[in-house]
């Protein structure tokens, strides 16, 4: 079972490894090493795009809890009305609209973690509800007076600056200092573009999983996407892959192939609309000359770098591809924010279907 679920888990183990050329990266596996193993309440914090959840994941990978839940939630996407509900839970008939008793984002996550990103979004009345139980370890559902109690770890993130925030008044004091035990910063993909060929190779093996064929990088393609500043991180590298898997699959990319944005070289951007004009025609020129780079194949993923090895002490096939089916509706679940139905679609399956499946898996 524990070998099933590190090669399933393989995604992002291999997303550990691969970016650990860079010193800032390497920095950073040494943070979640040093904290997986305790209870420590860890602070997550980088830019939107960076990683931030792919880091919690980490964390919880690599601590005891690993073989419990991990719950995500999403602070800022869920409206300040109802994010109480969702971390509680609520009773029947609490609210209008509560036609059933219904467990919150805590008690799915009993006994293992729960990620709350976006954590500077959360409400002034919100935070207090949620420095209750990070200090006493207990919270009521909605419409309820019993009280329970939680055995869960917590893991925050933001992208937000909570100092100026606490000054602003729009955040808790006693909550950041109560969350900032262990602070991560997760650096931008500008600050290690030495991981990009990594990272690229980690995306498009996914996209090759998934039966799409994925282009090859050129030299001088290479060159530009090393350069570039990546202002949306590794959400936008992610989506670039996707979208030349799309337009360009199995073809190899020059430069002149990628979108304009990603052709500038990472020239700086010039105060004087003449100068800035000048460079654009000079770069369109060069642009328009194929070079040799353009044809030396620097990066490609092989659709054999996507298959699991077979373990040279075997496999229990029936358990492993139990624990697969296990992993993916989890998976399907957890992007569909537990709702069973719009899972069951991104599988493929009938909503009884699906239902059936975890029950008969003991997925949540």
């Amino acid at each position: 079972m524990q070998q099933n679920k590190k090669m399933i888990q393989q995604g992002y183990n291999t997303v550990a490894k691969k970016t650990m050329e860079s010193p800032v990266m390497r920095e950073l596996d040494e943070l979640i090493s040093q904290v997986s193993t305790f209870d420590t309440l860890v602070l997550i914090r980088g830019e939107s795009g960076s990683g931030k959840e792919v880091v919690a994941r980490r964390i919880h990978e690599a601590s005891p809890r690993a073989g419990k839940a991990f719950v995500p939630v999403n602070c800022g996407a869920i409206p300040a009305d109802l994010l109480e509900s969702e971390l509680f839970g609520h009773e029947k008939g609490a609210f209008t609209g509560a036609v059933a008793t219904r467990q919150g984002r805590f008690e799915l996550a009993e006994g293992g973690t729960l990620f709350l990103d976006e954590i500077g979004d959360m409400s002034l009345p919100m935070q207090v509800k949620l420095l209750r139980v990070l200090q006493e370890r207990c919270f009521e559902r909605v419409g309820s007076n019993e009280t329970k109690h939680c055995n869960v770890r917590i893991l925050a993130a933001t992208h937000r600056n909570l100092e100026d925030m606490v000054a602003e008044g729009t955040f808790r004091q006693d909550l950041f200092y109560r969350l900032d035990v262990f602070p991560i910063e997760v650096p931008a993909l500008r600050e290690h573009t030495e991981d990009v060929a990594a990272l690229m190779s980690i995306f498009m093996e996914k996209l090759e999983a998934k039966g799409m064929r994925t282009p090859r990088f050129s030299t001088s393609a290479m060159r530009a996407l090393k350069v570039y500043g990546w202002p949306g991180n590794i959400r936008e590298l992610e989506n670039l892959m996707e979208r030349l898997s799309i337009t360009h699959p199995g073809k190899l990319i020059g430069m002149n192939d990628l979108p304009k944005q990603f052709r500038t070289l990472g020239m700086v951007e010039l105060k004087v609309n003449d100068e800035r004009a000048d460079q654009d025609a000079l770069m369109t020129s060069l642009l328009a000359r194929p070079s040799e780079d353009d044809f030396d194949v620097a990066l490609e993923v092989s659709p054999a770098n996507v298959k699991p090895p077979l373990p040279v002490e075997g496999i229990d096939l029936k358990s492993y591809l139990q624990d697969i089916e296990q992993w993916f509706i989890s998976e399907a679940l957890r992007k569909e924010d537990g709702v069973v139905t719009r899972a069951a679609q991104l599988l493929g399956l009938q909503r009884t279907t699906l239902a059936e499946k975890m029950k008969k898996l003991g997925v949540l």
